[in-house]
Formats: C-alpha cells, structure tokens, sequence
C-alpha cells in the first residue's frame, strides 16, 4: 500500500469548508430582529428533525448483535464518557493562563460529546480492524450520548449550559430525547424509506446542523462574544487539542492492548473511543448554550478536522503493519467490502 501523499493528508474535510462558510456568512450577514425570531425557531425544529432521524437509523437489531462482545463496548463508553470529561476538567487549570472560560468551556463540552459512527467505521475498515465491532461501538456511543451528553453538561459547566434548570431539562426532552424515541418507535415503518433516500436525507442532516451553526453564530455576534477570542487564544486551543487527541491516542491504543484485547479489536477501539461526533456535538450545543453556542462549538470544530487528518494517516499505517491479506479479519466467515462513496461498510458474510 502505498504511503499517503501529503495533498491527501491535508485535505480540508469538504463539509468543514462548508461550516466555515457558513460562519463567514453569520459574520456578514447576521440573522437580527425578525429574521433571528424565525431563523431561532427553524433551528430548534431542524435539532427536532435530526434527532428523529437518528432514532430512526438505529439497528436495535445491530446493537443487540453487539452486546456479545460487551467489554470491547464498555472500554469505548468509558473512554469516551468518563476518561474524556475527566480530561476536559483538567483543561480547567490552563484558565486564564492559556485559555478563557468560554474557551475552556467549549473544550470540556467537546469531551462530552459521544463519538462518531461513519469515521470509525472507515477508520477501522482501512485499518483492516473489527469493523462490526466499531459499527456497535459508534452506535451504543450515540445512543448513550443522546442523554449522557445533555446530563454531563449540565452537571460539569453548571452555569455556562444552563444547570439543572426545569427550562434546560424539558429542552433537553422535548428537543433531543424524544424526537429520538419517536424516531426508534416509527423505525419498522419509515426505516425502508430512509435507507431508500439517505442521499437526500443525508443533504437534510448536514443542512440543518449548518442552520443551527449560522443561527448560533449569529447570536454570538449580536451578543459580543467574538470580542473575546484572540489569535493567540486560538493557538493555545490548538495546542490544547493536539495535546488532548494524543493522549486520547495512545491510552485507547495500549490500554486496549493492557486489557488483553486482539489487533483487530485495538483498531476498533482507538477509532471509536478518541473521536467526537460533530453531527451530534453541534445541535447539542444550540440546545444547550443559547447564544454562547458559538463560542462553544468551536474547539469541537478544530477538533474535528485535527482527528480526520491523523486518523488518516494513523489509519493507513495500521494498514501497511496488518498482515498480507485482501481484507480485515473479522473473525470466521466475514470479510469487508466497501463500495465507492458509500458511507458505511457493507458486511458480507461467507
């Protein structure tokens, strides 16, 4: 296999251009008076729209089929909800130093945020990993994340996600949480549909999460959160992120080997257990931090693309030290084909 070139390796992620698009536009144009009004209520009902289409693609099928392989599934979950937060709380010590609150703020709602499902399946698959085992993982991330995240929020950043309030938890229910449900309890019926049409609705997605990010940023602004933000910040924050994602790293990575888990297993694990989900993270913090979103999602933006560009190359030099073979060993019976443009791995089984 040949070494990645460094065009590739740096290649912009095409839907982070967008995002960025889009905050340049609330830059310009922001949403005021009315047109906040209604671009407000068009992002609580896309947040609405998101999270019932994910109710809806999840297999409750597939995460049964998982459950065998259940510590693989815990070591992922602490990873990304306990080991994660912890680190997050630590960055509390770089503030005022290297990081202002609301910096250091959005840094911990980054790891809160669960983790990623299309990227750890890919990851894992180029890596010739346990594919199955990362298609589980992202999936019982995602659906622990839909109440861990909003609950861990409210419970670590206290005033900057609103705490406990009975106005924050019935958002947190009637925006995220039940959408879901309806979305899992609706699935027999509009699952076909959906699989049908997951280009277009795939467009649906990213277009609703650049609503939200236009309507969040366009709060920012009016509210003059911008003026706190320097490029030295921005530097520090990277550095920050750098620190966080290798350590992330190296931890999933030799203490899956510490706890006695195979090559194809340890694959999975580090993929699935150092990444957060941008699609997840950013209508969370819409929900969450009102017209501080912005300045909140943010280093999970940077974080994003930093993880994509590593696990890239991470990625392909897994594969390079995998033994000769046409695919990933996945156990007896099972091999894994990935179509061109597809965004998950189709499993074959022989």
């Amino acid at each position: 296999m040949r070494r990645p070139s460094l065009p590739t390796v740096l290649t912009l992620d095409p839907y982070v251009l967008a995002l960025l698009g889009t905050v340049g536009l609330a830059a310009l144009l922001p949403a005021r008076g009315t047109a906040a009004t209604v671009s407000g209520g068009a992002a609580t009902a896309a947040v609405a729209l998101l999270f019932f289409l994910y109710g809806a693609r999840l297999s409750t099928r597939e995460a049964l089929d998982g459950l065998r392989h259940w510590r693989l599934h815990l070591t992922v979950l602490g990873c990304t909800f306990l080991l994660f937060p912890a680190l997050g709380l630590a960055t509390g010590w770089l503030v005022p130093t290297l990081l202002t609150p609301p910096l250091q703020s959005g840094l911990l709602f980054l790891c809160l945020v669960p983790s990623t499902i299309q990227s750890s399946i890919a990851f894992t698959s180029i890596a010739r990993g346990n594919v199955p085992a990362a298609i589980c993982a992202g999936s019982f991330s995602s659906l622990a994340g839909i109440v861990l995240t909003p609950l861990l929020a409210a419970g670590l950043l206290g005033g900057s996600a609103g705490g406990f309030s009975p106005d924050s938890l019935v958002k947190i229910v009637l925006q995220l949480l039940l959408p879901f449900l309806l979305g899992q309890v609706l699935r027999p019926w509009v699952g076909g549909f959906l699989v049908r049409h997951k280009k277009v609705l795939g467009r649906v997605d990213r277009g609703s999460i650049l609503l939200v990010v236009y309507t969040a940023f366009s709060a920012g602004l009016a509210a003059g959160i911008w003026h706190q933000v320097s490029l030295p910040r921005l530097g520090a924050l990277l550095m920050v992120e750098a620190a966080l994602l290798t350590v992330m790293l190296l931890v999933t990575w030799y203490g899956a080997g510490r706890l006695g888990f195979g090559r194809e297993d340890r694959i999975a694990i580090q993929f699935a257990g150092s990444k957060k989900s941008l699609a997840a993270g950013l209508p969370m913090a819409g929900v969450l931090f009102g017209a501080q979103a912005s300045l909140a999602v943010l280093p999970l933006m940077l974080f994003h693309q930093m993880q994509l560009m590593v696990c890239a190359v991470l990625a392909r030099r897994r594969a390079q030290d995998a033994a000769p073979g046409s695919g990933a060993e996945l156990g007896p019976g099972h091999v894994v084909e990935v179509s061109p443009g597809s965004q998950h791995p189709a499993l074959r089984a022989r």
